[in-house]
This record gives structure tokens, sequence and C-alpha cells, in this order.
């Protein structure tokens, strides 16, 4: 443990001894979120150095948070959340759902970095409600104030979603036009994605069955569903 202890008997600073360190708890929601890998934690998590994150992964390691198994075949290293981890699941569940319902909709889509939603977006695609073939969908978000505005989603039956920031070439057979703060919106359950279609906010086109069938195919975050969320007054506030 690097950080210093608060000198409190209470478990709950206890607790926050070991969680509190800066970027652990978002490094458990990686994890949670499927990345295992170095590289893909990192994505996930741009604001973090390569130093800081190798520090902190050995911290957590030391913690019982997480395992890092080696592949002696190929030199590959995954980390692993372990069992300890895991039972913060609900607490993290739940700190999200408070975040839902008490931080203003303004304040939570302030962020307009287009790397980051299109990470998270490719892990909610389901590529068994996809036509059974090699589809491509092109995103394009006006306001995006990551190095990229335009981002190609590539999938195929029984592979892996693919996430490429430059044209590869092959023919888009869906195209989705908006903006950073109106898709993380829609995605984290703050503002009405049918609002923002009637509104144009969104625009799809393309392949009807793709366009139609969007929703069936990208499933929004898993916070976007709770109760109560404080969500963007769209009669008041234009995209």
């Amino acid at each position: 443990m690097t950080t210093k202890p608060f000198g409190l008997y209470c478990p709950t600073s206890k607790a926050c001894e070991v969680l509190l360190p800066r970027w652990t708890i978002q490094i458990l929601g990686e994890l949670w979120g499927g990345s295992t890998r170095f590289n893909e934690i990192k994505r996930g998590l741009p604001g973090i150095s390569p130093t800081l994150l190798a520090r902190r992964l050995k911290e957590m390691q030391e913690n019982g948070l997480l395992q890092r198994i080696e592949d002696a075949a190929t030199g590959n290293i995954d980390y692993i959340r372990t069992e300890k981890a895991a039972e913060l699941d609900d607490i993290l569940k739940g700190l999200a759902s408070w975040a839902q319902r008490h931080i203003t909709a303004e304040i939570a889509l302030e962020d307009r970095d287009a790397d980051l939603l299109m990470w998270n977006i490719r892990r909610q695609i389901d590529v068994d409600a996809l036509p059974p073939r090699r589809t491509v969908m092109r995103f394009n978000f006006s306001d995006a104030t990551s190095p990229a505005s335009t981002y190609w989603v590539i999938t195929r039956p029984g592979e892996t979603v693919e996430l490429c920031a430059s044209d590869p070439g092959f023919d888009v057979d869906l195209y989705v036009e908006t903006q950073v703060r109106v898709f993380t919106g829609a995605y984290l359950g703050r503002r009405s994605f049918e609002r923002d279609v009637e509104d144009g906010h969104i625009f799809l086109s393309g392949d009807r069955r793709l366009v139609q069938t969007f929703r069936r195919w990208l499933t929004f975050s898993m916070h976007s569903g709770v109760d109560d969320i404080a969500r963007v007054d769209h009669d008041a506030v234009s995209a």
C-alpha cells in the first residue's frame, strides 16, 4: 500500500485505504468490463500513464484484487479479477446507480472523448443479432475532442468486434452521424435515444435491417436502466 493510512479503526476507512489510490476503482471497472491485457486496460483509461498503470496493477495484485497470469508459450500476460475483487461488484453497481440519480446530466456528459466512447460501444455489440456476414459500421462525431472523430466497427460471425480509427477499405453497411455528448447520453440512459433519432440528433442510414434493429444488436450501458436517472431535458437543452 503506497497511500498514507487514515489512522482510523473504521472498516470503511480501511477499505478506502485499499480502494482509493487513484485509478484503482477504474481499473477494477475495466477488468469487470472484460479487459485483461495491459494495453486493453490502458485503452479504456486514457488518462493514466503506463508507469502508473503498471504500479497500480502490481499493488492490486499484492492486495489480492487480481491475478497476473502469464502464458509461458506466448509470453502474453492477463490480469484477472479475484473472488475478493468480485465481491465489490454490488458496491460498484450501487455507486454507479447513485451517480446516475444524483449527478446532473450536464456534469455527467461534459467529456467528449469519442475514442473512449467507441471503446465501450464495441463491447456492447451482440454479433449473434447481426446478419451472418461481415458488417461494417461507420460512426462520425461532429463534436469529438479526441484525435479521431470517425470510427469504423467491423463484425464477423464468431470473431471479436474490431474497432478502427482509419478507413479499413470495406463498403460501409451502416452510417451513424451524431455528437459524442448526444450518443454518450443515450448510451448512459441520460437522453432518450428514440427522441434523439426523431429530432435528427442521431442520424442512422444504410442497410435498413441494421437501422431498424439498431437497439437489438447494440445494447446500452448496464447502468442505463437505473430508476430515476437525472436525465437531459430535451425541451430545454438543444443538441
